[in-house]
């Protein structure tokens, strides 16, 4: 009988939630990522293989089908991709210079949700995050406590916090921290 040597890697954050009166906190869905990296010039034809318009004023984002692009500077964005199909495929047959590198067991995601948000996020993060300067959309490089972060307001009362694997138990601790506090 043959036995197979096949790593499974599980989710970071598997079973992992903290929930409070006003706040959530709790891993997001399992999605595909790169870190893309293209010239001006390049932007169109990338932009068309994404499916939509690659965002190009700072801190903003777009997203189509399930797929976004978080502008990080004026040649860098990162791809999210949750409708669970990769990303990589559509880029390869792009000619237009560019970079492509799949992140996608680098990154974890959380989901910080509910009034208390705000608040549970400015716990760590000096970022002015309300919501008059930091609106749905948005999106920035950022650090939380010792740990950079991006940092994504997906609602008016929600954010998606991406970090590195290896930080994400010091992320979703913060974070669990903070939302008790928040929740008071």
């Amino acid at each position: 009988m043959a036995r197979s040597n096949e790593a499974l890697r599980r989710p970071a954050l598997e079973g992992r939630a903290a929930s409070h009166a006003w706040v959530s906190v709790t891993p997001a869905a399992p999605a595909s990522r790169l870190s893309l990296r293209t010239p001006a010039d390049s932007v169109g034809a990338v932009s068309k293989a994404l499916g939509f318009a690659l965002p190009q004023k700072p801190k903003t984002s777009a997203q189509k089908n399930g797929r976004a692009a978080l502008w990080l500077g004026p040649d860098e964005w990162l791809v999210i991709d949750e409708s669970g199909s990769e990303i990589s495929p559509a880029l390869g047959k792009v000619k237009a210079f560019h970079s492509a590198v799949d992140v996608s067991h680098r990154n974890v995601g959380i989901v910080v949700s509910g009034p208390g948000a705000e608040a549970t996020i400015a716990a760590g993060c000096p970022q002015d995050i309300l919501l008059a300067t930091f609106p749905v959309g948005a999106c920035s490089r950022t650090v939380l406590g010792k740990i950079e972060i991006v940092l994504w307001r997906t609602g008016d009362t929600t954010f998606r916090v991406e970090c590195w694997r290896s930080f994400s138990d010091y992320a979703f601790t913060f974070l669990s921290e903070a939302a008790r506090d928040a929740a008071v």
